[in-house]
């Protein structure tokens, strides 16, 4: 009681403002930029809610809840089509929901989040991919109905507002995918399957390899780089006798854009840490038959330090050695060293 009276009288004074004779008082121009003043400070404070990231889960014990909330058998499988189910229901559910299809404040002004969610969802695409193409059934069996259904619906356009809502297509996709993993673990289970082999992980680690290299050069290229244009004129190429001309163009990601990128990526790594980490537990038999299992882990490990909060209130583009930071050349090098994991763990993958 004696909390309430003492917020009570803390607020008195504001809540006093707002009073229609103090507004009253005041005049029209003054009571007008009063209320703008707090839509204002009400939608930045909103913003600042819904900008937060969401937290690390443990893949695992996430799949063991959804397991015994649907009776289900812990199968093969089961682990990495629960951690894509529950990244899209995240990315649907967090706070402030998905933003990226918004057309009011204060989310169209939140582009940080929006690219976060941008990379969320290519990876969503990239194993939904995988999973209907690659891991459910080798190069002669058809392609699972649900499976089938349910990667269309992640790519539908991410900034669909109305008819289809991006969300909404979302949404029908995972009731898919929630269908493909109760027929994985039914105990008579002869329709659905997730095999556990070299090449139904080796093409979907292709892809992350070519996410992440082409994620680290934009990053670099936000202090700018100088690259060999090697686009000769065919003019100039089909002349044996003239010596083509090979320029120096700049690489620069522009200045408006730095931030997109860097959250972009933060969006990308976070999807990947956990759809390693289901990785590691559906495919740990093989992974440990190929001694590729601590390569896995010290690429996960590299993922987790993207994840770092960032205590700075705007991206900082700093020169290489300048007074400043250069927080996309930080991101970028903890990216490269985890491209770097994937493209040898793909290699080990290859040759045996």
């Amino acid at each position: 009681m004696k909390v309430f009276e003492f917020f009570k009288q803390l607020l008195a004074p504001v809540l006093a403002l707002y009073h229609p004779d103090n507004l009253k008082k005041q005049g029209p121009a003054q009571s007008f930029g009063l209320i703008l003043l707090t839509v204002l400070v009400l939608m930045f404070l909103m913003g600042l809610w819904w900008s937060r990231e969401p937290s690390l889960f443990d893949v695992q014990a996430a799949a063991q809840k959804q397991a015994e909330y649907n009776n289900d058998k812990m199968v093969p499988g089961y682990v990495t089509t629960s951690t894509l189910i529950e990244m899209v229901s995240l990315l649907r559910n967090k706070s402030g929901g998905y933003l990226s299809n918004d057309i009011m404040p204060p989310s169209i002004f939140m582009d940080d989040m929006s690219n976060w969610e941008w990379g969320v969802l290519q990876q969503i695409r990239d194993l939904s991919k995988a999973l209907r193409n690659d891991m459910s059934r080798s190069r002669t069996q058809g392609e699972d109905p649900d499976l089938a259904k349910a990667e269309p619906k992640f790519n539908t356009d991410n900034n669909s507002w109305f008819w289809p809502a991006s969300e909404e297509q979302y949404q029908e996709g995972m009731v898919f995918l929630e269908r493909y993993r109760h027929r994985l673990a039914a105990p008579k289970n002869n329709t659905a399957q997730f095999l556990v082999g070299t090449r139904n992980l080796r093409d979907w680690l292709e892809d992350v390899a070519k996410r992440l290299g082409s994620l680290s050069q934009r990053l670099s290229a936000s202090v700018g780089q100088m690259r060999m244009d090697m686009n000769v004129d065919t003019a100039v190429e089909d002349d044996q006798d003239s010596i083509p001309q090979i320029n120096e163009v700049e690489d620069k990601t522009p200045w408006m854009v730095i931030d997109d990128v860097f959250y972009e990526t933060r969006g990308t790594s976070y999807a990947l840490i956990h759809f390693l980490r289901a990785i590691e537990v559906d495919f740990n038999s093989l992974l440990e038959k190929k001694n590729a299992l601590l390569i896995l882990q010290d690429v996960i490990r590299e993922l987790e330090a993207t994840q770092k909060t960032v205590w700075s209130p705007m991206i900082l583009n700093g020169s290489e050695f300048g007074l400043f930071a250069n927080h996309s050349l930080v991101l970028s090098s903890y990216i490269s060293r985890a491209n770097t994991g994937i493209i040898e763990l793909y290699n080990i993958l290859e040759r045996n």
